[in-house]
């Protein structure tokens, strides 16, 4: 049976910047829970973070992929880079999912982290722009399907068409 690694703050955890969660109720996860699919995990505490913590964003045009390769760096509202922190937690989330033999995932879309579709424009003024968080980029580029929250739907046919 397949496994899905999971952004803890979507199961309910308050392990968001902010010390939030951003549970999503949804009765897929219900099932996947009481089947023994889910593996919790958030990136940036694994990475040793603490909760709450300063807002994070990838710098400005970049995203997830471009931090992976070093050509772009993830800065706190604060003005301290937390790069070298974020590519731990990406690191971590692989290694995990790959201990739990999960090939899905299910990521907070917006997040500098998890980030599927959308991040921060980097100028830590609420607009969003396209692109992949760090965890996301490493998870993708290593075969590892993600899905968004919003995405919960395509991720259960996904897990249909696989076994």
């Amino acid at each position: 049976m397949d496994k899905i690694l999971v952004s803890a703050c979507l199961l309910g955890r308050p392990v968001r910047y902010n010390g939030s969660d951003k549970l999503v109720a949804n009765d897929l996860i219900d099932l996947w829970r009481k089947q023994g699919r889910i593996v919790a995990l958030c990136p940036e505490v694994a990475a040793g973070f603490p909760t709450p913590r300063p807002p994070a964003e990838i710098e400005p045009g970049k995203q997830g992929h471009d931090v992976l390769t070093g050509t772009a760096r993830i800065f706190e509202q604060t003005g301290a880079d937390v790069t070298t922190q974020f590519c731990s937690g990406a690191d971590i989330a692989l290694a995990t999912a790959r201990s739990h033999d999960c090939r899905f995932a299910l990521l907070t879309d917006g997040s500098p982290s998890c980030g599927i579709s959308f991040v921060y424009s980097g100028q830590f003024d609420g607009v969003s722009r396209s692109g992949q968080g760090v965890v996301a980029a490493l998870l993708s580029e290593n075969g590892i399907a993600v899905f968004a929250e919003n995405q919960i739907e395509l991720l259960a046919e996904a897990l249909d068409r696989d076994g």
